[in-house]
C-alpha cells in the first residue's frame, strides 16, 4: 500500500514561489509514474504535471507548462512541484498521486492519494 504525505503548501502572492514536496512510502518500486492534481472550490480535478518513477519522462498541463517543475529523488521516495510565476488561479488544494500504470493525464489512473495541501494565490 502506497502511502503520500504533502507538504510545502502556503500563502503567497503573485508572483511568488512555492515547493511543494510529497514523503512516498510502501512500494513506491512499482509505479509507473506519480502526478500532482490540483483541485479548486467548484472546479474539476485538474492534472499539473507528472513524472516517470522509473525513467525521464516528464508531462505538464497547460497551466503549469513554463512556470512549474517536477522533480523526484528515487532514493529518497519524495516527490517535489517547484512553482512559479504563481497566479491567483493556482490557487487549489494539490494532491500528490502515484500511479502502476494507465493513462499519465488522467486522475483515473492514480489509485495513491495524499491528503492534499492549500495554496492561495493572492493577487
Amino acid at each position: 500500500q502506497v502511502r503520500l504525505e504533502e507538504s510545502g503548501g502556503g500563502s503567497v502572492q503573485a508572483g511568488g514561489s512555492l515547493t511543494l514536496s510529497c514523503a512516498a512510502s510502501g512500494g513506491t518500486f512499482r509505479m509507473r509514474s506519480m502526478a500532482w492534481f490540483r483541485q479548486a472550490p467548484g472546479n474539476k480535478r485538474e492534472f499539473v504535471a507528472a513524472i516517470e518513477w522509473n525513467g525521464d519522462g516528464t508531462y505538464y498541463g497547460n497551466s503549469a507548462k513554463g512556470r512549474f517543475a517536477i522533480s523526484k529523488d528515487n532514493a529518497q521516495s519524495t516527490l517535489n512541484l517547484q512553482m512559479n510565476s504563481l497566479k491567483p488561479e493556482d490557487t487549489a488544494v494539490y494532491y500528490c498521486t502515484a500511479s502502476p500504470g494507465g493513462n499519465i493525464y488522467y486522475d483515473r489512473s492514480y489509485p495513491y492519494w495524499g491528503q492534499g495541501t492549500q495554496v492561495t494565490v493572492s493577487s
